[in-house]
Formats: structure tokens, sequence, C-alpha cells
């Protein structure tokens, strides 16, 4: 089994952006690629918060420079202009890097505008969403709309060829989107990132299994604590399948992480044990406050 593979196909209900992304544990976690619009409309909201944001803080600098320039009657303007100015370009900065980052770079892994819309970035191979990543991400934005955009805006337009090298420029990266089947954008290629459907906090319902052979094992704390919803919700899918090699893989698998040693015979009985503690677990973690979303979530 390679490190981390990456699997492509269509489920039963022809859902071209279902996706499963099989992680060394041999667990294949579902995820359905984010559609271009919702990215688009996520992307106008974040523009439209940081625009009116940007808007109210300097309708406050103006006023804090103007109060500062009357502090002293004999006292010029300039000095208190100028520092505002500072701040103004501080703010500018932050704004264009800082939002983004900041929200990405979170437990979530996305902006106000993505959370509105259901979707959030992730990592293509399966592991943890790293700063590098999202920072890169993040940068390369800058050189596929910001610098033309700021191009055209500042007069390139009405400079003939340079005017047309601009729009051609923002016309291709942002129509890259639609010539790959994930939706990616140059930025998630350098990164190796992808936008994906965010999942639901709420846990699906329980599976029934039976008989119930929770007793038959005990579970710690430490234990249960290694995988989340994601990985639960995988796990039921391995018990509806009812695939003996399946089966076995995973419980090799669990035995493996948790220090275990696996048996013979009784991997039904040991996963339908492990899934109805696992579950257990996880809402005793929903009702005080802990969400535990994946492996690789903080507990």
């Amino acid at each position: 089994m390679n490190a981390v593979a990456t699997r492509f196909g269509l489920n039963r209900d022809g859902n071209r952006r279902l996706r499963q992304l099989v992680t060394p544990e041999g667990l294949a976690l579902p995820l359905t690629i984010a559609s271009r619009s919702a990215r688009a409309g996520a992307l106008l909201i974040d523009l439209g918060i940081i625009f009116l944001s940007l808007i109210a803080f300097i309708v406050v600098l103006g006023a804090v420079g103007i109060e500062l320039a009357g502090i002293d009657a004999n006292a010029s303007a300039g000095g208190a202009m100028e520092f505002v100015g500072v701040l103004l370009i501080l703010l500018l900065f932050l704004a264009r890097y800082g939002y983004f980052l900041w929200f990405e770079l979170g437990p979530r892994g996305a902006t106000p505008g993505k959370r509105m819309l259901g979707i959030r970035v992730a990592a293509r191979d399966g592991g943890r969403l790293s700063a590098e990543a999202v920072i890169a991400r993040n940068l390369i934005r800058d050189v596929e709309v910001f610098l033309p955009t700021f191009l055209l805006l500042g007069g390139a337009s009405s400079m003939g060829v340079a005017g047309g090298a601009a729009a051609l420029w923002l016309a291709i990266f942002v129509l890259f989107p639609f010539f790959n089947k994930d939706a990616l954008r140059a930025g998630d290629l350098v990164a190796g990132t992808w936008v994906v459907e965010a999942q639901t906090a709420r846990l699906p319902e329980a599976m029934s299994v039976s008989p119930d052979r929770s007793r038959d094992y005990r579970f710690g704390e430490a234990e249960l604590a290694i995988y989340g919803e994601r990985e639960l919700q995988v796990l039921e899918g391995v018990l509806r399948q009812d695939n003996a090699e399946t089966m076995r893989e995973v419980m090799d698998t669990i035995c493996g992480k948790i220090g275990w040693t696996p048996g013979q015979g009784d991997e039904r009985e040991f996963l339908e044990a492990f899934y109805a503690a696992l579950r257990a677990h996880l809402e005793r973690g929903m009702r005080l406050g802990r969400r535990k979303a994946d492996k690789h979530t903080g507990a």
C-alpha cells in the first residue's frame, strides 16, 4: 500500500465531485470537492468583508488624524497625517495577506466566506493543513488575481499591449479551475491543497450492530482519541460492506495505532466494539463542546 494514495471516481448518484482519500492507516475518507460557484461566492463574500472593514477603519483613522492634529493648535497637521498614513499602509497590507492567512490557518481551515458556504481548505495528501501550504496558496493569489487587477485599475487598460496582456493574464488564472476536474486554482497546485465541502458537526445516525460486542473490549481515552468523526463514518461503511479482507486490514491498522495485538477471526466483533466506543467517546466530547473532526484535529 502506498504511503498516501488518492483515488478518484464517481458515486452511484453520478456526483462528479465525490472523492475518496485513502490514508496510510488504510481508511478511505469520503469528501466532496467544493463547486466552482461556491468558491467564487466565498471569495466575493470575503472581498466584501475586507472592503467594508477597510472603509470603516479608514473613517476611524481619519477621525484619529483630525483629533491628533487638533491637540496642539500651533503644530502642523503633517506629522499626525503621516502617522495615520503609516497605519493605513499597515492596514492595507494586513487586509491583503493577513485576512486569508489568519482564518485558513485556524482549526476550521476556512475564511468567513467559506464557512458561510460550507467549504474549507484541506491538504490533498490527507495530512494536516500546514502553515507553509496556506502561505503558499495565498501568496500565489497575488500573481493570479491581485497584480493583474491592480494593473488594469491603474491604467494599463489604456496602454494597448500592456492592457491586453494584463487582461489575458487575469482571464487565464480566473478560468484555470474550469480546466481541471478538482476545480484547483494555481495556488492549490503549488501548495498541494484543494477546497472541499466541510463536514457537518452532527454525527450520523448510529448504525445498528448486532450483537452488541462493546462489552467484550475495553478501550481507554487515549486509544479512542486517535480517531475522529471522519474515521467513524469510514468505519461504519466498512462494517456495512462486510468485506472480510477490508475488515482485517482496518483492524490491523487500528490495533497498530493503539498498540494492541490483533486476533484471528474476530475482526467484525473488534470493529463493532471499537465503533461503539469511538462513537460514544466523540458524543461525550461534543456535549462538552469539544469536536474532533478527524485524526488530524487536536484532541
